[in-house]
């Protein structure tokens, strides 16, 4: 037998190489993709969000389309494999930075788990030539997780531009601390509503007969005007209620906090399996029970808004403990018709509190229901007496 002659040494060489290359490339390719890339952040973040990462960030509860899946109910649900390409949310370039000599603090207005708010001067902010008032939001933690929220929801806050949500105008990441963090602080700049919240506003006017029907109804249009535009994105709030609205000038209102109000408010909050706070006196039924929050549950939230402007800022199910409201709840009951309150107005919550979600009105129905209401002169309007 002829013995074939062995492949020459520069042959082997070759294919060696070009196997190592393969493997080496394969290796980079799977470590970037876990990695991501490095953003103006300071931190590694994922180039693509799978469904266990949740997107429950934090613009005061707000999700994209529904209530995110825990690691768990993404397997059963055979998602795990499924990638979520979202280019609006990891393009930090659309976030504007603000330099930290632009922003000069007053002083604090409030402080939450998440750090402090305060009252600030801000310059060569959208080429105003004066100094503009806003309210600057300083994280406390500067962990990896908390610096990942953080961006997650400047790039969410970014792409939302509406009359009556509170602006963003950016972020802030370089500095010398100046009392609002060690290193780098990370702060986010928002538009300054002088009035506050609008639970508080409306507890210190009380029935306030210059506070008439029109005001209130007023009010309520401007709210469900920002909520049309948040279903319209597909976006769920979880947290609608008036102490996470603010009022500025001339009695705009706006929808957006700035995450203080499960410190100031903190009974309104109910801590459930000893960890997650809920505004349990806002939600509806399955999101009680079942932690669905979806677009209908934000419009039964925005039937207990309503009664909340109509009480001037009582607390749902005030004379209840927080069991006790969770029972009438799930039963089926309703709060009751506040005494000034039209009876046409009433008919709105109570379209909005349907046991069936699908039964529950759209958000852009009711909206047009009540600019129908805000112009129509009060005379007409059943108020109880």
């Amino acid at each position: 037998v002829e013995k074939q002659d062995d492949p020459p040494f520069g042959v082997s060489v070759a294919v060696g190489l070009a196997v190592f290359a393969c493997v080496f490339l394969s290796g980079l390719l799977l470590t970037l993709n876990k990695c991501g890339r490095r953003s103006k952040f300071g931190f590694h973040r994922p180039a693509a969000l799978t469904p266990e990462d949740g997107l429950a960030m934090s613009l005061h509860f707000m999700t994209l389309g529904g209530s995110p899946l825990s690691p768990a109910e993404g397997k059963l649900d055979g998602l795990k494999g499924n990638v979520i390409e979202n280019p609006q949310y990891f393009c930090d370039t659309c976030v504007h930075h603000i330099k930290r000599r632009d922003i000069v603090l007053k002083w604090e207005l409030g402080e939450g788990a998440f750090g402090k708010v305060f009252l600030a001067e801000c310059s060569h902010l959208l080429s105003a030539p004066d100094k503009v008032l806003v309210a600057v939001k300083a994280l406390k933690e500067v962990s990896e997780s908390a610096r990942q929220d953080f961006q997650r929801e400047a790039e969410l806050l970014t792409t939302l531009q509406h009359e009556h949500i509170v602006r963003f105008f950016g972020v802030c990441t370089d500095g010398d601390g100046d009392g609002v963090g060690v290193g780098e602080p990370l702060l986010m700049v928002f538009e300054y509503m002088q009035h506050g919240d609008l639970n508080r506003f409306l507890r210190s006017h009380g029935p306030d007969p210059g506070a008439g029907l029109g005001q209130l109804l007023g009010v309520a249009v401007q709210i469900a005007s920002g909520v049309v535009y948040l279903a319209g994105l597909h976006f769920v709030h979880r947290d609608l209620a008036t102490r996470n609205c603010l009022v500025g000038a001339g009695m705009v209102v706006k929808i957006g906090d700035f995450g203080m109000s499960r410190d100031i408010y903190s009974t309104d909050y109910y801590r459930v399996g000893g960890r997650t706070m809920l505004p349990i006196r806002w939600m509806p039924p399955e999101s009680i029970l079942y932690r669905k929050f979806t677009a209908e549950s934000d419009v039964w939230s925005f039937g207990v808004v309503l009664w909340e402007i109509f009480t001037h800022g009582k607390q749902p199910w005030y004379q209840l403990s927080n069991l006790e409201a969770i029972e009438c709840i799930t039963q089926g009951r309703e709060l009751e018709r506040p005494r000034a309150c039209p009876a046409e107005v009433y008919s709105i919550m109570q379209s909005c509190w349907q046991r069936e979600p699908q039964q529950r009105h759209s958000i852009r129905d009711i909206y047009s229901r009540l600019q129908a209401l805000a112009k129509a002169p009060p005379v007409y309007l059943d108020v109880l007496s």
